[in-house]
């Protein structure tokens, strides 16, 4: 898993990265939004942990922003404030967690696994994680881009079941069955899975 730290302690930034590090996670450790701002828009994670008082601003707005470009990648709030009402704006951006300072380490891993142990979707070797967007292949993530992991989720989640026709192309920006087929080919190819054409009816991902 990939995570952003967004903290500007940096020794206490250093030992929740090198903490985590250890526990087998991957963690980019920012210090101020700017750069956040620019590795975000190049780079893609499963978890974002932000303060909320940093040099250039606050954690909230910059989540605020994210949630505004479209970014849903589930957040997880550290703050020394005891501040309900910025309790409830975090959760409000879509926030899912909240950890107070001062805390341990293994505190923050305990809610990290809580939250994602509970939403990982598996099919096979392919697991999807419904907060982060995030698809994993043998462990591995891979990003078969916006629109395509849409359709998957969608017959992942219906795995089993006909998935008519009208409800993938919800998924697409300018809807076409050619669009359709092109990014079911996609999906197939790239996840090396079975997406049958259940004719006149929809499409189906067996179990």
């Amino acid at each position: 898993m990939r995570i952003l730290l967004l903290e500007d302690d940096q020794i206490f930034g250093d030992t929740l990265k090198l903490f985590l590090t250890k526990k087998g996670y991957f963690v980019e450790l920012i210090t101020n939004i700017r750069d956040a701002e620019e590795i975000t828009f190049n780079e893609k994670f499963d978890l974002y942990l932000f303060d909320i008082n940093l040099p250039d601003g606050k954690g909230l707005d910059f989540l605020n922003a994210l949630r505004y470009a479209e970014d849903n990648t589930p957040t997880i709030f550290i703050t020394a404030l005891d501040d309900l009402n910025y309790m409830a704006e975090g959760f409000r951006l879509g926030a899912m967690d909240y950890i107070k300072k001062p805390f341990v380490p293994k505190e923050l891993l305990i809610r990290i696994e809580a939250k994602f142990r509970e939403d990982i979707i598996r099919y096979g070797d392919i697991k999807y994680n419904p907060s982060s967007k995030t698809i994993f292949l043998k462990d591995k993530i891979i990003d078969i881009g916006i629109v395509p992991t849409q359709i998957f989720a969608k017959l992942l989640k219906n795995r089993g079941l006909i998935v008519s026709k009208y409800e993938l192309l919800e998924c697409l920006e300018k809807p076409s069955d050619n669009a359709l087929r092109v990014n079911l080919a996609k999906i197939k190819k790239r996840l090396s899975i079975d997406i049958k054409n259940i004719r006149s009816r929809g499409y189906i991902l067996e179990d």
